[in-house]
């Protein structure tokens, strides 16, 4: 008869003293399952903890899945700096919900990644407490992710935070921008700060990897520490365009590479963006940060976005009902035919 041996847990087995608690790492699990069930709906049918988030598409007549994957950049060195967590998760739905807005869809669902270099409960809980928030901000399911530990690939107090989305929009509907004809406007919405581009230059600017200290220096002209400001959450632009999508021929996330890298992105071949600078007001922190930075204007609009964080093309005649129904938006240009190639000209 053959014997058998009862595996038996060791509290300092070979993998954890490698760096690797898997222990730990299903508490932490079990926690955002419990978590993210709050934001569960009925169309959900295996949610956080299964091999495999599922979801039942229902109510649509052609409808077309839109997803988008990004991250939150360096401005997670930001809030690690402060030790502040919160705003993080928050940054990265809204940022993936704005990505597919600009197709018109409605989000769905959205999974996370999170990986660093030891599992920290407490860090993980903050920022999934911000995703959290976020996805029942825009009614979004939070329907599963990865939570890695990784020594030797991060560095102590280094980590990595992901997100993927997935929404819907009927074929009908799709904001494909191809009506935008020379004279449609272009609107622009304010951003709520920096979002979430920029960050190296600007902790390059200030110095914040040497003297993170500068991050609590209050600045009169921001009214709030530099920290504050910095870590101002990214604006989710849903729910205020949702109501007048259908009036919109083509709409603009300004990330990385501010106006020239995403305008052209929804401008169909031969047209160009022409941008009055000075339509709008640029925040206070831009103008900190060119100053300090002894910062090229030029360099500034390649960069940062500036003070708009979204912008809308739409036919002249829709302009009034648009511009009534979102109050803060600016009329910041027009489209145009290219000159010498350029498809973005910021006068």
């Amino acid at each position: 008869m053959l014997s058998r041996t009862l595996l038996k847990p060791n509290a300092r087995d070979a993998y954890a003293l490698a760096g690797v608690d898997i222990r730990l790492a299903d508490k932490v699990k079990r926690t955002i399952a419990r978590q993210a069930k709050t934001t569960l709906g009925p169309s959900v049918l295996g949610g956080p903890g299964f091999f495999g988030g599922m979801f039942r598409l229902k109510g649509y007549r052609k409808p077309v899945l839109v997803s988008s994957a990004d991250g939150v950049g360096t401005k997670l060195k930001i809030a690690a700096l402060l030790n502040r967590y919160d705003t993080v998760g928050i940054d990265l739905v809204n940022h993936c919900v704005n990505d597919i807005l600009c197709c018109g869809a409605k989000p769905l669902f959205f999974l996370d990644y999170i990986a660093m270099e030891k599992i920290k409960p407490k860090q993980i809980k903050e920022i999934i407490s911000g995703i959290i928030k976020a996805c029942q901000a825009v009614n979004c399911c939070l329907i599963g992710g990865e939570t890695a530990q990784m020594p030797g690939i991060y560095s102590k107090g280094n980590y990595d935070l992901v997100g993927f989305i997935v929404g819907v929009v009927e074929e009908k509907d799709i904001i494909d921008s191809s009506s935008i004809t020379p004279g449609d406007a272009l609107l622009g919405l304010p951003s709520s700060g920096l979002h979430t581009n920029g960050f190296s230059l600007v902790r390059k600017v200030f110095a914040l990897d040497s003297s993170p200290s500068h991050l609590n220096k209050f600045y009169p002209q921001l009214g709030k520490t530099l920290g504050e400001e910095l870590l101002q959450v990214h604006h989710c632009y849903y729910h205020e365009l949702k109501p007048v999508l259908h009036l919109i021929k083509g709409l603009a996330h300004i990330t990385g590479g501010s106006f020239e890298g995403n305008i052209p992105r929804i401008l169909p071949q031969k047209l160009a963006a022409y941008i009055r600078k000075h339509s709008w007001e640029v925040p206070a922190i831009f103008k900190l940060i060119q100053e300090k930075g002894k910062l090229d204007e030029a360099e500034m609009y390649r960069v940062f976005n500036m003070g708009i964080g979204m912008v809308l093309i739409c036919s002249t005649e829709h302009l009034s009902q648009l511009t009534t129904f979102l109050p803060h938006a600016k009329l910041i240009g027009e489209v145009i035919k290219p000159k010498d190639g350029q498809r973005v000209i910021i006068h």
